[in-house]
């Protein structure tokens, strides 16, 4: 396959991808009869200069494959190019028990789905509701403030990331993203997050993928079993033998651990198991929410609202004094903020959009980072700073899980007001104005204000004083990393155990999280062969 980049073209261009499947056969000299595909492999838009183009690159299958390389010299942006393959080799080791995925977030998920395919049958447990239950009891949580601590935006059938943008941007280039993509097509996932420079799936979509993805597990052998949390660990002579749930015990040589950010009770019993843990980089901060009107004039300035450009989106970064740095995060066009409350007593703010992403407001999460040395390294003390601040949340909002929110004019000037105008916060439990700087320790107050400041430079949608920061954002990653070997993915001080995704310190986001989970079902599998049935 040839690929033929850097197409660039205006957006006054009536049929744009047959424009640039035109240019791209041209550039290499090619008949279209001799052309046995074509297609858009990537689309992109540079908006740097003001006035945006779209960027192509094409892919061209030749009839004759064989002349694809000797035409991969024809301009300096055509590169020769073969789709990848996936090889899982087979261990001989010998497992006793099929083995164990704990979580059904995307690590755990796509884990369970590569051992389903590749004849393991495995036990998959989730400490959380299907997602059928799950839809109802965040909604019942939204309509009433009843909090289901098992059954919200952080656990269930999905994980996290079912209620959020779906976004399956990453800058890993790590091949085991393609089979993560392919499973999502197969599965229903729209046609262009092949193609699209930032592909992003939608919270709607996103859980009919789900499902279906589920449905194939079991359907290749796998088990899940709903409601059932992981409670301890079982071993021999630093070797795994079993686990213990709320549903018993149960015999297990190999688990993948794949439980989230937010499993703080299972962070407390590795701990207490005395696995090695230690501290990783996480971020605090608020939700801000401005116009996505606003938003789309600041990068597409007069093109704003042209048909062939997609909702405006952003990732803003200052260093700032004290050597840290602020940083927008997990942007959501044209979404809502949600109430991702795990424990009760606490507030959580996180975002999510529908794929069509066409809502009134455009969120992220403005955050300043935190590394081990403001703990002493000790990853108890850095889940009790974030339990610390939610519960500063909850008492600023006034109970009831309504969020404390001030505007950034307000916070920029440390006034503690909430000064409504054009942007209407989203948040469902409703909002209480209050100081947010205060909810924070002030150099970390300080920060955010200034990168805020920055980012007003940077972008004018930032400088709108009527744009709204609602808080607590604590839940950016898992405050933990549980060690594991760089070759076996095996944990350090407990041998089969693969600590996996982003609640054991080795992912962020849906697409890290994915491959981490596949990643360490290859592991496992080039270690044992499957269970004789």
């Amino acid at each position: 396959m040839l690929l033929v980049r850097n197409i660039r073209l205006p957006l006054s261009c009536s049929d744009p991808d047959a424009e640039a499947t035109a240019q791209a056969l041209h550039i290499l000299g090619v008949p279209p009869h001799r052309a046995a595909h074509t297609g858009v492999a990537k689309l992109s838009v540079d908006a740097r200069h003001g006035k945006p183009v779209l960027v192509y690159t094409i892919a061209v299958t030749l009839n004759d494959e064989g002349e694809e390389s000797a035409l991969a010299g024809a301009s300096p942006c055509v590169c020769f190019t073969r789709p990848p393959r996936f090889d899982f080799p087979t261990g001989d080791g010998l497992l006793t028990h099929r083995p164990v995925v704990v979580g059904l977030g995307p690590a755990g998920l796509f884990a369970a789905l590569l051992l389903a395919r590749s004849g393991y049958r495995p036990l998959v447990l989730e400490r959380g509701p299907d997602l059928t239950r799950r839809i109802e009891a965040v909604e019942r949580f939204e309509k009433t403030g009843i909090l289901d601590t098992n059954a919200n935006i952080q656990f269930g059938e999905g994980g996290a990331g079912t209620f959020s943008d779906g976004k399956l941007t990453t800058r890993v280039g790590d091949p085991l993203c393609a089979f993560v993509t392919q499973a999502f097509l197969e599965h229903g996932a729209p046609a262009d997050i092949a193609w699209r420079q930032k592909p992003h799936v939608g919270t709607d979509l996103l859980r009919g993928i789900i499902r279906s993805i589920r449905g194939e597990i079991e359907s290749q052998g796998g088990e899940v079993r709903f409601d059932t949390a992981l409670t301890g660990l079982q071993s021999r002579g630093g070797v795994l033998t079993g686990i213990s749930t709320t549903a018993g015990d149960i015999p297990c040589d190999r688990l993948i651990l794949a439980v989230g950010h937010s499993a703080r009770d299972t962070f407390a019993m590795l701990h207490q198991a005395a696995l090695p843990l230690e501290c990783k980089p996480f971020s605090v901060g608020f939700r801000a929410e401005h116009l996505q009107s606003e938003i789309d004039r600041s990068l597409y300035h007069a093109a704003a609202g042209h048909p062939s450009l997609p909702r405006g989106e952003y990732q803003l970064s200052q260093h700032v004094r004290g050597g840290r740095c602020v940083y927008t995060f997990c942007m959501c066009p044209g979404g809502t903020v949600c109430a991702a409350a795990s424990e009760e007593g606490g507030v959580v703010t996180n975002g999510m959009s529908l794929h069509a992403r066409d809502g009134r407001n455009a969120n992220a999460a403005v955050v300043v980072s935190l590394d081990g040395r403001d703990f002493a390294n000790d990853p108890a003390r850095a889940v009790a700073f974030q339990r610390r601040l939610e519960q500063a949340a909850f008492r600023a909002g006034g109970g009831q899980y309504q969020a404390p929110a001030e505007t950034v004019g307000s916070f920029l000037q440390g006034r503690g007001r909430l000064e409504l105008d054009r942007v209407q916060p989203t948040y469902p439990r409703g909002v209480t104005p209050a100081d947010l700087g205060a909810l924070l320790p002030e150099e970390l107050s300080g920060a955010l204000r200034e990168g805020i400041t920055a980012f007003g430079r940077k972008l004018a949608a930032y400088r709108a004083p009527d744009a709204v920061l609602t808080g607590l954002e604590t839940r950016t990653s898992s405050p933990v990393r549980l060690l594991r070997d760089g070759e076996s993915l095996q944990c350090t001080g407990l041998s089969g155990l693969y600590p996996c995704g982003e609640g054991a310190g080795y992912a962020g986001g849906i697409m890290t999280a994915a491959v981490d989970g596949v990643r360490c079902a290859a592991a496992l599998m080039q270690d044992c062969r499957p269970v004789e049935q």
